[in-house]
């Protein structure tokens, strides 16, 4: 008896102190999760590279707010120059007093923050972006407002804040969506209302009790805010999917009059829930590649999924048969399970009847399977990626219109700013030190990319005092320079990478900031980790499955399967967002999106696929008949798998009706995944090479 078995028993005899324990934790941790929003931070899209270290030497040494608060002016045709002046006074004298404003930077004294109907100034606070939001509710009750003039706010916290606000508009509504939808499918695949209940109940607790759990990790860690996405829609499905397989193999077991029900639990966790304890390997190794991406992002998500994931198991192997122990006897067996050890005499299933369709016919289903995965892969050639922005965002919200008006306005188009902070030596620049950043300043504006360069060097032939305090401030010089391309362009961040690397040649050292830099830092941290999270992920998961299944074909043939389902979905995901269909505003995916979908949805859809080759191999070990056990093992599974496949989409897909873009992509790419896995991939390309490949399935080397 394994341990799994060892513990699910112990869990079935002490039924009600299992019950009261996992009470007790549900109270506990509940009364944290709630509170957990208040420990996310921001996106944790940032890279600690040199743009950080530059932004605190930019508001430190030369006064430049490091993302600061934008209040963008604007006022009609009929206003005065003189009126909108004193609107801007207005505003800003309104705003003394606010806590930790700490600069303010007025279009009343820089002419070129102000033109025609607008204007903008910036505000620097001594926050952080994810302790801004009282600040800002602040600055709207003080910002007045007139019939003719208005005041609205944009920047980074300022945008971030609103997508804090709608992702957790977005997680409610997909809660209220997911979860009823969810209780309909089991209601339907049991045909009875507790067998329902039971796969619902262990989702609410594992999401209540991991979330519980992360906030007391949020408060050592950081943690991006799009945990409180992540969290219910990994936790729910696989939570459900897990709960889902074990009890439908017990109330299959139980089919037989003469199993008692401790005789079918155990069956059901020698059989099940061997397939759910790989499964959960299988997504929790595919969930910690991410952690090989040095971003705070990858890392929260990894381990709140990872998180999830083990709770989920553990509820499995503990609560669920406690639950069974109580309600087992009132769950009536269904007629309808396959259970064969030899091929029936007549088809009593559709799903044996679609089955046996597949088995006939390999070759050719497997030919139309490939055309419609190549049919979606084609939009996947012009896939471009972005690190989103307040586009993000519906356009109907005030930080989207004035970040665009701000852009419009204020930005020239196709440009990028980059600050280039020069140090020096020693603490005092030295005569060699400054004929060396002479040089740099003249190589940078004899640059083709160079727009414009500021510069000590590039404002007057002699240096004075006030060019020194605005150029240099102790063994920092700044050189403000204007490029060409955007900071999302491939030239731009070339640009970047390649002039980070002339302080070597001029002998002094260079840090690069701005957006650009920014940008190129979040690129490069992870397409130049990529490859380790894809080897990690499929090392791994080969190594599971090929200790679950005594084989080598199968774990291969199980993770390109899974590879072309997550393609499939990346192509769809282009299709729908990038170039605008169904509804969609046109736009970029989001960059951190191909890795989320990646890790979740390979490891997700491993769940079903191990279940499905579980079963399988169950009934080749017994008949030794590789097309014996592909037929049986799919018509007994394919109600189970399609039940799961839809429990998954019911719970991501409502995240496609949300505000924020990422959150829309995030639901769409892994319910597609899975859609595309249960149907094209589990139910058609997975038996019919299965098939073909006859007992060359099962080969392995003898130590396997």
């Amino acid at each position: 008896m394994s341990w799994v078995n060892k513990l699910a028993l112990l869990c079935w005899r002490y039924s009600t102190i299992t019950m009261v324990l996992w009470l007790f934790f549900l109270i506990f941790f509940g009364l944290y999760a709630s509170k957990l929003p208040t420990v996310l931070k921001d996106h944790g899209l940032l890279a600690d590279g040199a743009y950080v270290k530059v932004q605190q030497i930019l508001a430190t040494d030369f006064y430049i707010p490091a993302d600061p608060v934008v209040l963008v002016f604007e006022k009609q045709r009929s206003v005065s120059t003189e009126q909108f002046q004193r609107f801007i006074q207005q505003c800003l004298l309104q705003l003394q007093g606010i806590e930790a404003l700490s600069q303010v930077v007025s279009p009343l004294d820089k002419q070129d923050m102000l033109e025609g109907n607008y204007a903008y100034a910036l505000l620097a606070f001594r926050l952080q972006g994810y302790e801004m939001k009282p600040v800002l509710e602040d600055i709207h009750r003080r910002l007045p407002s007139q019939l003719n003039m208005k005041v609205t706010m944009t920047g980074k916290s300022v945008v971030q804040a609103d997508v804090n606000q709608a992702s957790q508009h977005d997680l409610k509504q997909a809660e209220l969506i997911g979860l009823p939808a969810a209780f309909l499918i089991l209601w339907f695949v049991f045909r009875g209302i507790i067998a329902a209940l039971i796969p619902v109940a262990i989702g609410i607790v594992g999401v209540t009790v991991t979330m519980g759990i992360m906030y007391g990790i949020g408060t050592a860690m950081e943690l991006s805010n799009f945990v409180l996405n992540v969290i219910p829609m990994v936790g729910l499905a696989l939570s459900i999917d897990f709960a889902l397989m074990v009890v439908s193999r017990f109330r299959e077991e139980r089919e037989r009059p003469t199993v008692n029900p401790v005789f079918a639990l155990m069956t059901t966790m020698s059989t099940a829930g061997r397939a759910v304890l790989f499964s959960a390997a299988s997504v929790f190794l595919g969930l910690m590649g991410i952690l090989l991406i040095p971003l705070p992002i990858f890392t929260s998500i990894a381990v709140g999924a990872m998180t999830v994931v083990a709770i989920s198991v553990l509820l499995t192997f503990t609560l669920l048969p406690a639950l069974l122990a109580k309600v087992g006897s009132v769950i009536q067996p269904l007629t309808t399970y396959l259970r064969y050890s030899t091929m029936p005499a007549q088809p009593p299933t559709i799903w044996y009847a679609m089955s046996l369709y597949v088995m006939k016919r390999p070759a050719r289903l497997l030919i139309v399977a490939s055309l419609l995965l190549i049919g979606c892969f084609l939009p996947l050639s012009n896939m471009k990626l972005a690190i989103p922005d307040a586009a993000s965002l519906p356009q109907g919200y005030e930080s989207r219109q004035a970040y665009e008006i701000y852009q419009t306005h204020f930005v020239a188009p196709e440009t990028s700013e980059v600050f280039i902070i020069v140090r020096g030596k020693t603490d005092a620049w030295s005569q060699g030190d400054w004929m060396r950043a002479y040089t740099l300043t003249q190589k940078l504006k004899a640059d083709p990319d160079a727009i414009r360069v500021d510069s000590i060097f590039a404002v007057s032939p002699t240096i004075t005092e006030p060019m020194l305090q605005r150029f240099v401030k102790g063994n920092h010089m700044l050189i403000h320079a204007t490029i060409k391309g955007s900071p999302a362009s491939e030239q731009t961040m070339d640009w970047v990478r390649r002039w980070e690397q002339e302080g070597a040649t001029t002998g002094l050292s260079l840090l690069l900031g701005g957006e650009a830099k920014y940008e190129q830092e979040v690129f490069d941290a992870i397409f130049e980790n990529l490859h380790k999270v894809l080897l990690f992920v499929i090392i791994s998961n080969f190594v599971v499955l090929s200790i679950a299944f005594r084989s080598i074909l199968i774990p291969l043939k199980t993770i390109l399967m899974n590879l072309l389902s997550l393609g499939a979905a990346f192509g769809i995901l282009v299709w729908i967002f990038q170039e605008g269909h169904l509804g969609m505003e046109p736009g970029s995916i989001a960059i951190m999106i191909p890795v989320f979908i990646g890790g979740l949805a390979f490891g997700i859809s491993m769940d079903y696929g191990v279940f499905l080759v579980s079963r399988i191999f169950e009934v080749y070990k017994q008949t030794g008949d590789n097309d014996q056990a592909v037929l049986i093992g799919l018509a007994a599974t394919s109600r189970i798998i399609t039940s799961a496949a839809a429990i998954m989409i019911a719970v991501t897909a409502p995240f496609a009706f949300g505000e924020v873009v990422g959150v829309k992509q995030l639901g769409v790419g892994i319910a597609a995944a899975i859609f595309i896995d249960a149907t094209i991939i589990r139910m058609v390309m997975v038996p019919a090479l299965m098939k073909l490949l006859g007992k060359w399935n099962w080969w392995a080397p003898r130590r396997l």
